[in-house]
């Protein structure tokens, strides 16, 4: 019972620590240029979320499953070997089946593979665990940047465009904030959620 207990206590603080403790964009500050690019509508948001969420669990165990046959001096370069293998794949899964979200998020999908999230990760845990909680712990680094993202989406895209996945929820007499459609209002957006997010924490800790 006890060995039970402490498998799903490191689950758990696995996934604690991938969302919300150590998240990507709030705590580390990584995928910041992406997150303020894709995130001025929900769809994109999502979409990015996603593909990033897909690469980080997919390249994690792949990593984790060879880390004993990886020579230390070229890791690096295996992992983004690794990395663009499945960021190919998650181009041309969108480009077939999502064409208009693969026109309007263009380089950035591709730019997933210099994304130091999916890499820190591969460094930092993968490399160091079982499958399992390398897959666990892609996963929770994923959903937390999919969770910032979709948030500073949902601000931007109902003040840029009065919408909200395309659909109309402000009066059309709305003024549209054109500043929100561009990267200086994702930058003040995430600016203020990382400062709510740390407090919060900050708050829960104490």
């Amino acid at each position: 019972m006890k060995w039970i207990r402490l498998k799903y206590t490191k689950w758990y603080n696995i996934l604690k620590n991938g969302i919300a403790h150590n998240n990507p964009i709030v705590v580390a500050v990584l995928g910041i240029c992406s997150a303020l690019a894709v995130s001025n509508k929900v769809e994109n948001a999502i979409a990015m979320g996603l593909g990033v969420t897909f690469v980080v669990m997919a390249s994690s165990s792949v990593v984790s499953l060879i880390r004993n046959f990886i020579p230390p001096k070229v890791r690096m370069v295996t992992y983004m070997v690794i990395i663009s293998t499945f960021v190919i794949a998650v181009q041309m899964f969108l480009a077939a089946y999502f064409p208009a979200i693969n026109k309007a998020l263009g380089a950035y999908v591709g730019l997933i593979i210099t994304n130091c999230i999916v890499m820190g990760r591969a460094e930092a845990f993968a490399v160091k665990n079982p499958v399992r909680y390398s897959l666990l712990d892609g996963f929770a680094s994923g959903m937390g940047y999919t969770f910032v993202l979709v948030v500073v989406s949902l601000v931007r895209e109902v003040l840029a465009f009065g919408t909200i996945w395309n659909i109309q929820v402000l009066p059309t007499t709305f003024p549209n904030w054109v500043v929100m459609t561009l990267a200086p209002g994702g930058f003040f957006v995430v600016g203020i959620f990382i400062w709510i997010i740390r407090e919060w924490i900050h708050y829960y800790e104490v």
